[in-house]
C-alpha cells in the first residue's frame, strides 16, 4: 500500500483529498481540495478517546472496530470508493497519517483500491504550508495597492489578473469579506486555519508560476475575523504603494454598487424571494452600522441611522439611490479621517499616484 510525501505539487496540482478526521476537526481547518469523509463521527471519536485514556490503545481500537462495523462500515467504504471513482488521483489523510489512515487504506485495499496516504497527515501538510509560505514571503517583492475606502482597490487587482495573469493575491477574496464594517458576505468566512492554508497555497502558486512582484491590497491586521499572518502584516506596512486616487462621488458610486446593489442581489438569490431577501439585506445594513456606533459617536450614529432608514424605505419602494446620502456621509466623515490619520503614522514609499486606469496601466505595463 502506497504513501506519498507532502510537497508543493500536491497543492499546485489541486490533488483531491479525503480528510478522514472527524467533522469537528475538519471544521477547524483543512485544505481547499479536501472532502470530509470521516472514519469516525465526532461522537464515535469521543468514545474511542475516552477508551484510549482509560484502557489503552488496544481497547480503543477494539471499540472503534465495534462502532464502525457492519452496515456502517460498508456505507463509509462506499463513500470512499465513490470519491475515488470520481477523483482518480485522490489521496487520504488523518491527523498524523496514523491508525485512521492505515485502517481506511486497508479496508479499501480489501476492495481492490489502493489509495495513497499522505505521510504525516494533516499535521505535516499544515506545517509544510506554514513553513513554505514564510519562506516565500521572506524573499518576495511586494507592491501594495492603497487608496481611500471605495476607490476600487479589489477591482484593480482583478483587472490586473484578468489582463496579465496572476500577479495579485486577493486577500479579501480568500477571507470572503470586503474588509470594511459593511464587508460581510452571505457565505460565512473561512476558519482562521482555512484562510491561512488558502493564502499559503496561493503564495506557492505565485512563486511557481510568476517570478514577478506580488501585488496585494492594503489591509490591516484583520479582514473580518480572519487575521493576516504577522509576517505579511509587516510586509504590507513596509512595502511601497501604488495609490488610487478617486473623487468622493466616484467612491460613493463604487460603494453603492458593491455594498448595496450587489449585496441586495445576493441576499435575494440566497433567500429565494425579493421580499425575504430585502428584509435580511436591510437588517444586515442596520447591524453593520450598529457595529461601529461607538466609534461614530452618539449624534453621528443617530444621524446616519436616520438616513439609512429613509434609504431602506425608499429602496423598498424601488429607489435605491437614496443610499448614496448616508454612504457619502460615512465615507467623508468617518472613513476618510481614519484613513488620513493612518497615512500620517505610516512611512512607505509611493511608487505611483493616479486614477484607477492609470494605476492599472502602471502596474501592468510600467512596472512588470
Amino acid at each position: 500500500m502506497s504513501e506519498i510525501l507532502c510537497s508543493s505539487d500536491l497543492f499546485l496540482e489541486d490533488r483531491p483529498f479525503i480528510d478522514l478526521r472527524a467533522p469537528a476537526e475538519f471544521a477547524r481547518g483543512s485544505f481547499p481540495t479536501a472532502t470530509n469523509l470521516p472514519l469516525l463521527t465526532d461522537e464515535e471519536r469521543h468514545q474511542v478517546g475516552i477508551s484510549y485514556k482509560e484502557q489503552g490503545q488496544a481497547a480503543a481500537i477494539n471499540l472503534g472496530n465495534r462502532l464502525v462495523s457492519g452496515a456502517i462500515k460498508a456505507e463509509r467504504i462506499e463513500c470512499w470508493k465513490a470519491f475515488n471513482d470520481a477523483n482518480t488521483s485522490a489521496a487520504i489523510f488523518c491527523f498524523r497519517g496514523g491508525l485512521r489512515s492505515k485502517t481506511s487504506q486497508q479496508w479499501l485495499a480489501e476492495h481492490g483500491i489502493d489509495l495513497p496516504i499522505v505521510r504525516g497527515g494533516y499535521k505535516a501538510m499544515r506545517r509544510f504550508l506554514i513553513d513554505e509560505s514564510e519562506a516565500i514571503l521572506a524573499k518576495l517583492s511586494v507592491i501594495v495597492v492603497a487608496g481611500r475606502t471605495g476607490s476600487a482597490k479589489t477591482a484593480l487587482l482583478k483587472s490586473i489578473n484578468d489582463t496579465v495573469g496572476s500577479k495579485c493575491i486577493d486577500l479579501e477574496g480568500l477571507a470572503n469579506h470586503r474588509g470594511s464594517a459593511f464587508g460581510k458576505r452571505i457565505e460565512a468566512q473561512p476558519s482562521q486555519i482555512d484562510f491561512e492554508n488558502r493564502l499559503a497555497i496561493d503564495l506557492i502558486r505565485h512563486a511557481a508560476f510568476s517570478a514577478e512582484t506580488l501585488i496585494v491590497e492594503d489591509e490591516s491586521r484583520l479582514i473580518g475575523r480572519c487575521a493576516l499572518p504577522l509576517s505579511l502584516q509587516q510586509i504590507i506596512k513596509e512595502s511601497p504603494i501604488v495609490m488610487i486616487e478617486a473623487s468622493l462621488a466616484q467612491r460613493v458610486d463604487h460603494s453603492w454598487e458593491n455594498y448595496i446593489l450587489s449585496n441586495y442581489q445576493s441576499h435575494c438569490q440566497a433567500a429565494g424571494s425579493a421580499e425575504a431577501g430585502f428584509a435580511i439585506f436591510a437588517n444586515s445594513l442596520r447591524e453593520s452600522l450598529a457595529n461601529i456606533s461607538k466609534r461614530l459617536g452618539g449624534k453621528r450614529y443617530n444621524d446616519l441611522s436616520s438616513k439609512l432608514e429613509r434609504a431602506i424605505k425608499a429602496h423598498e419602494q424601488g429607489d435605491s439611490e437614496q443610499h448614496k446620502d448616508w454612504i457619502e456621509d460615512l465615507l467623508r466623515d468617518y472613513y476618510d479621517p481614519m484613513y488620513d490619520y493612518q497615512q500620517t503614522v505610516k512611512t512607505r514609499d509611493i511608487l505611483f499616484r493616479g486614477t484607477f486606469t492609470e494605476a492599472r496601466d502602471f502596474l501592468t505595463d510600467g512596472h512588470r
